[in-house]
């Protein structure tokens, strides 16, 4: 089955509008036309299906800001996977903005109800290119992972009518904190149209991630209510200051769920084609995903919808990159996983695409879902093991010196293993999902009761630890503790061979009361409080990118190849660390010393950054003279500082 080039949605032409839109098991489509409110449907037109599927309709003396959806004919019955309803208002799948958002209605999944006052309506744009740019994101930068709504929702200098949008991350004093901690990208998560789980309204909440999407171009109008100008005037304003953009996107299902959920778009137009079903059972979805359905990336058409959906956001926006979340969704084919897989290739080789950031979230529920190390360069790939091993190193766990200096190196035993001589590592100590970084270090245990599912949701295993009390406190040494263990994970992040990510607020002690799970926490749980962040963390992470920004190794990313030569592991004598070193069970203190350039006053130098985990102050050598402690530069006195990274330069 081909799908053909010509375009697909809503294109404006010198007469009109002409609609195409695919589907392979519908047997007719019709075209719906609405007023300027979306709430009276003005004309039911049919389309006319061509032999490749696509279903087409020009429309003379319609222009752009025309609010339209379809309406899909055919065989209802989903033990054969068959969903067509015409009473079903769809969202056209290249839609790229929309009237309104979606809100859950039981009435969404009833068949033969109408839902037209339910749905948003699509509407006709007039979209201008951009000229292509150079991407701006630097090998071994800092992502800075970035949950719009919450990020500026009680910023005091955003005015109160940008709080909680894309246009809120352009504002000065924004890009002013983004600056001082050295961002180099900012990675939004969802900002494409999305609709609540259907077990949260009765709850009284909402997602706030945007993690359960429903048109996979169109924005949503309670985070970009300018549209796709909006976010294009935003990507422009962070490029002045240096920052490029990277979108997190969810192509592996819909918010249309399992069985008993709504039909929305892709379900309503060919839930066979659009959807996996389990083999010889096409009544029932696969789900790799734990979200209900997965969606079939290799089919023809969906692979087509992935490409433009990704090329449009270049095209329209200048976007620098993309996140894709539960990558290995995009390569799964009929036999599985594969890093050669069609659609993979598609988005490598692609002329539009081929020059932006890739980053996969390298695993999903499925089987053979775990493929860290596995995906095709120039893919990056979120590194969870180097999560969990620098948690367990400076919580204290036994046998992991080694484990953490292989993850300082860049993981070679991840992201060699096929021969590749450079790692592809995003590394990271926290993200969205699951504790914030303060909150590892002051819980042990989940505390998740407000998201109204008894405290049984997210991870159970988390690698956190306390530091004697659980939650909050204002016992001063207990917080002291928190602020130096917080501290200490920075360091170590940002010392690490690779790309490094932070999620906001990381950086400046953020807490979510214990909460890892908070994606249906719309509300102060997850909402930024800039008033009450920590400058001192906030100092410390920027003195952290400001070494990294100095230091040419950081932005390296080939494995080191011999100790002695560009590398050096030391213990506390200064003495290099032997086999047996590495082997200790309790080992608590090391140094790694780097060969690099120092671009501040170009020559090359010698930079040590000493772990020591251990809660004393711990003598340590090292050999040569004109060791001076960073950011200060003065004498260094040997001490390696209890629970820190210690950094040091000579020449």
């Amino acid at each position: 089955m081909v799908v053909t080039a010509q375009a697909l949605g809503a294109t404006l032409t010198s007469t009109g509008t002409d609609f195409a839109v695919w589907s392979g098991h519908a047997d007719t489509i019709e075209l719906c036309l609405f007023d300027a409110t979306g709430a009276r449907e003005t004309a039911r037109l049919p389309m006319q299906r061509g032999s490749d599927d696509i279903h087409r309709l020009s429309v003379p003396k319609v222009g752009d800001g025309t609010r339209y959806a379809y309406r899909a004919h055919g065989t209802y019955d989903p033990d054969r996977g068959l969903w067509f309803d015409p009473s079903k208002l769809l969202l056209d799948p290249y839609a790229t903005e929309i009237d309104r958002p979606f809100a859950y209605d039981s009435r969404l999944s009833q068949f033969g109800v109408d839902t037209a006052d339910l749905m948003p309506k699509a509407i006709v744009p007039r979209h201008q290119p951009l000229s292509k740019e150079a991407p701006r994101f630097r090998t071994g930068g800092l992502v800075y992972e970035v949950a719009v709504r919450p990020f500026t929702m009680l910023h005091p200098e955003v005015p109160e009518e940008q709080r909680g949008t894309v246009a809120a991350l352009a504002h000065p004093s924004v890009i002013a904190h983004l600056k001082r901690i050295g961002v180099d990208a900012v990675e939004l998560m969802p900002i494409t149209a999305w609709i609540d789980e259907r077990h949260l309204p009765p709850l009284g909440l909402t997602n706030g991630w945007g993690y359960n999407p429903v048109g996979f171009m169109a924005l949503d109008p309670r985070l970009v209510p300018g549209g796709i100008a909006e976010l294009r005037q935003t990507v422009a304003a962070l490029h002045a200051a240096g920052i490029g953009v990277v979108l997190d996107l969810v192509f592996n299902h819909t918010g249309e769920s399992d069985r008993a959920g709504p039909t929305l778009s892709l379900r309503g137009l060919d839930n066979l084609a659009c959807f996996r079903h389990v083999d010889g059972h096409p009544g029932t979805l696969v789900n790799d995903t734990g979200t209900g359905n997965t969606v079939a990336c290799d089919h023809p058409f969906v692979r087509r919808l992935i490409l433009d959906s990704l090329r449009h956001f270049v095209r329209h926006a200048g976007i620098d990159g993309f996140r894709f979340d539960l990558a290995p969704i995009l390569g799964r084919t009929g036999h599985g996983f594969s890093s050669d897989s069609e659609t993979l290739r598609a988005m490598i080789e692609d002329p539009i695409l081929s020059d932006r950031l890739l980053i996969a979230e390298p695993w999903d529920i499925g089987p053979g879902g775990y493929q860290l190390g596995n995906f095709p360069p120039p893919f990056l790939e979120w590194n969870d093991r180097a999560r969990d091993d620098m948690r367990r190193f400076w919580r204290g766990d036994r046998w992991t010196m080694g484990d953490l200096a292989t993850r300082l190196a860049g993981s070679s035993d991840i992201f060699a293993r096929h021969g590749h001589h450079h790692t592809r590592s995003v590394n990271f100590v926290a993200a969205h999902d699951g504790f914030t970084l303060m909150d590892m270090v002051s819980y042990e245990n989940r505390h998740n009761h407000a998201n109204g599912e008894e405290n049984r949701d997210g991870h159970h295993d988390n690698f956190s630890w306390n530091n004697g009390t659980e939650g909050e406190t204002n016992d001063p040494a207990i917080l002291s503790a928190r602020r130096r263990d917080v501290m200490a994970l920075l360091s170590t992040l940002f010392t690490t061979r690779g790309a490094i990510m932070l999620t906001a607020g990381d950086e400046a002690g953020r807490s979510q009361g214990g909460n890892n799970n908070a994606y249906c926490q719309d509300n102060a749980i997850t909402w930024v409080d800039w008033a009450a962040l920590d400058d001192e963390l906030i100092a410390h992470t920027a003195m952290l990118s400001g070494l990294r920004k100095r230091f040419s190794v950081f932005s390296e990313c080939g494995f080191f190849v011999d100790a002695g030569d560009d590398i050096d592991w030391l213990k506390a004598s200064g003495d290099p660390m032997t086999p047996e070193d590495w082997q200790d069970p309790d080992a608590s203190v090391v140094a790694v010393v780097l060969k690099t350039l120092d671009r501040r006053t170009d020559r090359t130098v010698r930079l040590a950054a000493i772990f020591n985990r251990s809660r004393k102050t711990w003598p340590f050598v090292l050999r040569g003279s004109g060791w001076r402690s960073l950011p200060d530069e003065a004498s260094w006195d040997g001490a390696a500082l209890a629970r820190s990274v210690t950094f040091c330069i000579a020449t």
